[in-house]
């Protein structure tokens, strides 16, 4: 699974407004070359102010502000896609404008784009002069009074070149000229027991530069532990001021994502005890990053996960289930997600202290990846027998199910892994059925390959576990529970039931009956569920398959064979079919059917008569089953079948029948269903009704977009509950074999 959560963060840099009443000069023209001109000048101060002459260091202050209003603004733009920042955004530039400059000023910034900004800024040699000042300037002889401006020209530097950092060829060239070491050092500015206001700000910016200048760059990742970034993090994390504390906590955060050195290097200076103590914090802003830390670390990382847990991070992650900040409980559910991979008492661990009641609340929240989070930590948790049963008695089935209607695929398929563990536990399949699990299963529209795979493998689990006390329930349901519920289980069991349990459940306990009344409802949602059930328990019971081959003749006979077709040879009995006649023996008629035998020993007139006319048959039909009669194969084709099948019915040539049954369901289709059920019923096909009923059934989606369908239905439905029931009582071949 993708963790996108993991990647480190951006901090959000956001500055305390600083009032200056200087006017900046806004050159006209190009906005671009405007731009350009007013970084020229910002850098221009910052190269000939680096003393500790309070005008200089008052002009460098400026001059650092300003560079970084004006990559803030630039940055608005970039996370707004383009688009133009609100007014408010400038607010902070106001203060450094007169009105009239303001304007224009606002014009050019609106004229380039956010990427633009930057550059401008980036090739205006903004940072060399701001990596310059991250420093302070030298001491000469003569300052030896207070030092103007301590620590807040280095804020500035470190906020600007933070702003900066949003492209990777900016972020390298920023290191590359240097300030890293610088940083580092100025994370480490309170050792010497100043912890002034301005003393927490330069560390805290300096911090969330760190995190800009490392998010998303693996060489920028190890560059900050080569110069010796991580252990002053690790120690920040202790400092009183929780701004700093967070700060510290985003950047350790951003190190550890997908780096396994700086991971090591994290734990190894003792950083789990605080974290996991930052976890219980109150301040929704210190347990986010404190989670977030923890969760990068153990990503991938067996070793640290157990010393995670070691540490005791269990019992507060479960308890940030409940924060208030949904970035804490989607961070919280991930990681325990990520815990319960350990093993199996692990995942036993969570659900006993708590996880399960919130981690389903979180299910039904709108934020669609807590949704995520919370499906992802259930499905871990559920691939342990002890846990899949108090997960489903909590109410988890079903807001898991609804899961499966999302269209976002990771949210569907996190979903679908949790539902595949829930359903290896006997005690959840009623629940399972009863709420309509598995029809929800059935009926998903899944985005990804491995979602429908995953599915396909929980009804088959499913499917497993259908007999002893679980079938035993569940037609108890049949019998007491609301109409609804019992439809349920007739359609789910109509799916997954042994075909030796079926006269048990359709025939004994009124199955069938239920199908039926879903298949003649009103609603046709209801009746293609219900068609489909019959289909499947039909396609279950070998007795009731589609007729798939010619069968044989019913009674073994002793045929004349081809050379005695139409042979006056030993000829004994003519008939006259359109004005021809037919050369034939009464005894191979006598032998084939009751109705030749009725002809020519009974008392009709063609008893004893020497020609016979045939008034109501052409010439091909009836020279074509002459010839079954004296050699009991023929081919037919379609185009006579329905003839040759009313002369099959009117002699009683049961075989010949149902040959001709069989070709003319090959021709069944959508259009003739219809009339071909009718025609069925005209001749007593049995064969070809029941080939009907099934194509009916295996097309009643499509069927029921068609008029007359109800009428249809309606009419078939006495001879479906016939064809069900004599075909469920019939002694079961499985059964027999046994």
């Amino acid at each position: 699974m993708e963790l996108q959560r993991r990647q480190g963060q951006k901090r959000k840099l956001e500055d305390e407004i600083e009032e200056d009443d200087r006017e900046i000069s806004v050159p006209s023209g190009d906005a671009r070359q405007a731009l350009l001109s007013e970084v020229s000048a910002q850098v221009n101060i910052l190269n000939s102010a680096f003393s500790w002459n309070e005008p200089d260091r008052a002009a460098s202050k400026r001059a650092t502000h300003v560079l970084a209003e004006l990559a803030k603004s630039g940055k608005v733009l970039l996370n707004r896609h383009e688009s133009p920042p609100p007014i408010s955004s400038f607010f902070a530039v106001f203060v450094l404008l007169h009105a009239s400059n303001f304007l224009r000023f606002v014009l050019f910034v609106l004229i380039l784009s956010s990427k633009e900004v930057v550059n401008v800024i980036v090739e205006g040699g903004a940072v060399p002069a701001l990596v310059k000042h991250l420093q302070a300037p030298p001491l000469l002889e003569n300052d030896r009074g207070p030092k103007p401006y301590e620590h807040e020209v280095e804020k500035g530097s470190a906020f600007a070149l933070g702003l900066l950092a949003v492209k990777p060829e900016h972020q390298q060239l920023i290191v590359d000229t240097g300030a890293l070491s610088h940083l580092v050092d100025i994370l480490k500015r309170h050792r010497n027991g100043s912890i002034s206001r301005a003393v927490t700000s330069v560390i805290r910016r300096a911090a969330d530069a760190i995190t800009n200048l490392a998010h998303e760059n693996s060489s920028i990742k190890t560059r900050v532990r080569i110069e010796g970034g991580i252990p002053p993090l690790v120690e920040l994390l202790d400092f009183t001021d929780t701004k700093v504390q967070r700060a510290a906590a985003g950047a350790l955060r951003t190190l550890a994502f997908k780096n396994d050195e700086n991971k090591n290097q994290i734990v190894e200076c003792n950083a789990l005890p605080t974290l996991i103590l930052m976890l219980r914090s109150e301040d929704t802003a210190i347990h986010y990053e404190a989670v977030g830390v923890i969760g990068n670390l153990v990503h991938s990382s067996p070793n640290i996960k157990k010393e995670v847990l070691l540490a005791g991070a269990l019992q507060p992650v479960i308890g940030l289930l409940r924060s208030c900040c949904s970035e804490s409980q989607r961070e919280a559910a991930l990681l325990l997600g990520q815990f319960a991979a350990t093993d199996s008492d692990c995942k036993v661990h969570i659900v006993q202290r708590g996880a399960v009641q919130p981690l389903i609340e979180m299910l039904q929240s709108p934020d669609v990846q807590l949704r995520e989070m919370s499906a992802f930590a259930l499905g871990r948790l559920a691939q342990d027998t002890h846990n899949q049963a108090g997960i489903a008695h909590n109410g988890g089935l079903v807001p898991l199910l609804k899961l499966l209607d999302s269209k976002n695929g990771s949210l569907q398929h996190n979903a679908a892994f949790a539902l595949y563990g829930l359903a290896d536990n006997e005690d959840n399949v009623s629940d399972f059925i009863r709420v309509g699990g598995v029809q929800k299963l059935q009926d998903g529209e899944f985005i990804v390959q491995a979602t429908k795979d995953c599915v396909a493998k929980t009804l088959k689990r499913l499917e497993e576990k259908i007999h002893g006390r679980v079938l035993n329930h569940l037609l108890y349901l049949m019998r007491v529970g609301e109409k609804a519920v019992q439809r349920r289980v007739a359609l789910a069991l109509a799916h997954l039931c042994a075909p030796e349990d079926q006269r048990t459940i359709f025939v004994d306990s009124n199955g069938l009956e239920l199908l039926l009344g879903i298949l003649g409802s009103t609603s046709i949602k209801q009746q293609n569920d219900g068609a489909i059930a019959l289909y499947k328990l039909a396609n279950k019971a070998t007795t009731l398959s589609p007729v798939d081959a010619a069968p044989p003749s019913p009674t073994p006979q002793v045929y004349l064979g081809e050379q005695y077709v139409n042979s006056p040879t030993l000829s004994d009995v003519t008939f006259l079919v359109e004005g021809r006649r037919f050369y034939a023996h009464r005894i191979c008629l006598l032998a084939s059917s009751d109705a030749f035998r009725a002809m020519f020993d009974g008392g009709y007139r063609e008893k004893d008569a020497r020609d016979i006319e045939i008034p109501n048959i052409r010439w091909e039909v009836f020279e074509l089953m002459m010839r079954f009669i004296y050699t009991g194969s023929i081919d037919i084709t379609i185009d006579i079948a329905q003839d040759l099948l009313r002369a099959a019915d009117q002699y009683l040539l049961e075989g010949l029948k149902r040959l001709c049954e069989y070709t003319i369901a090959q021709d069944i289709s959508l259009e003739n269903v219809a009339s071909m059920y009718e025609l069925s019923e005209a001749f007593n096909a049995i064969s070809l009704r029941h080939t009907c009923i099934l194509f009916i059934l295996q097309q009643f989606e499509k069927l029921s977009a068609r008029p007359g369908h109800s009428h249809l239905i309606q009419r078939i439905l006495p001879e479906i509950r016939n064809y069900f029931a004599k075909a469920l009582t019939k002694p079961n071949p499985h059964n027999l074999r046994l």
